[in-house]
């Protein structure tokens, strides 16, 4: 069979692509400056690559090449120099894949408490960012450049009504905390309306701030038919994140790992599971 370019449907793809932009109200945009739409990277890995091929991006940014090729099962590396966009990055690949996301690797950040300790020396808004990395949060706007009225970050996760969102607030601190730190964001998640706050810090807190924050009360969701509580205020240390704990909310993970549970026990034996049994 013989395809003919003259013959052929379309317009024929010319040596500069201008055709695929990014709207200003698109929902892929994520604030950052560089960010490329996901169709134009769709294209370029498409004509470039096939399945299971290495798709190297050296300045990914907010990460638009590493997720396209995740989706179009690529490997990929991506490299970049700020926390910030290591953040973003793995927030959009928790956000858009869930429990479906390829294990990857990150290299070049903190592996300990002591690492941590030196990042935020170092630089606070670049140990917020990797903090906020740990529970992939998307990082509030750049502070430097406006006020952040409390808020560095935030999580979302499915609503109630289908295709709404609840939002939780998450604050990062690196110096010392008190019942005054936990009540602010208590405020904060009281102004913004949100379902729920994350309180991450690099000292331990005292009793009496997991006492603060028990008060908060807990955000109730009816899931699968079976009620779930979490906690409305929750403060992790980085030494905790950095062992393995987890935020505890109803995310896309969460919700995908509960409907493969029940999938599972409802599951109907295969033909090999009769000849294993």
């Amino acid at each position: 069979m013989k395809e003919y370019l003259d013959e052929a449907p379309g317009a024929v793809l010319q040596d500069l692509w201008t055709d695929i932009r990014l709207a200003p109200t698109s929902k892929e945009r994520l604030g950052y400056q560089t960010q490329k739409p996901e169709a134009l990277l769709e294209r370029i890995i498409l004509t470039s690559s096939n399945e299971r091929d290495v798709v190297l991006d050296p300045f990914c940014g907010c990460g638009t090449t590493v997720a396209v090729a995740e989706r179009l099962n690529r490997r990929w590396i991506g490299i970049d120099i700020t926390h910030l966009a290591i953040a973003l990055m793995r927030s959009r690949l928790e956000r858009t894949f869930g429990d479906q996301l390829s294990p990857y690797d990150v290299e070049g950040v903190p592996k300990d408490l002591a690492g941590a300790r030196e990042l935020a020396s170092q630089n606070r808004y670049q140990f917020e960012w990797w903090a906020l990395g740990l529970i992939d949060a998307l990082p509030a706007l750049d502070k430097r450049r406006a006020p952040d009225r409390g808020i560095d970050g935030y999580l979302k996760f499915p609503g109630e009504k289908r295709g709404s969102f609840e939002t939780i607030v998450c604050q990062v601190k690196s110096g010392a905390v008190s019942v005054a730190t936990v009540r602010e964001l208590k405020g904060v998640m009281e102004r913004e309306r949100a379902a729920m706050g994350v309180l991450v810090t690099l000292q331990n807190p005292t009793h009496a701030m997991r006492k603060e924050a028990i008060s908060a009360g807990f955000y109730q969701r009816e899931i699968l038919g079976t009620s779930k509580k979490f906690k409305k205020l929750q403060i992790v240390t980085i030494d905790e994140l950095l062992k393995g704990k987890k935020v505890e909310y109803p995310s896309l993970s969460y919700f995908q790992g509960l409907k493969a549970s029940r999938k599972s026990k409802n599951a109907t034996p295969s033909q090999t599971d009769w000849i294993k049994g």
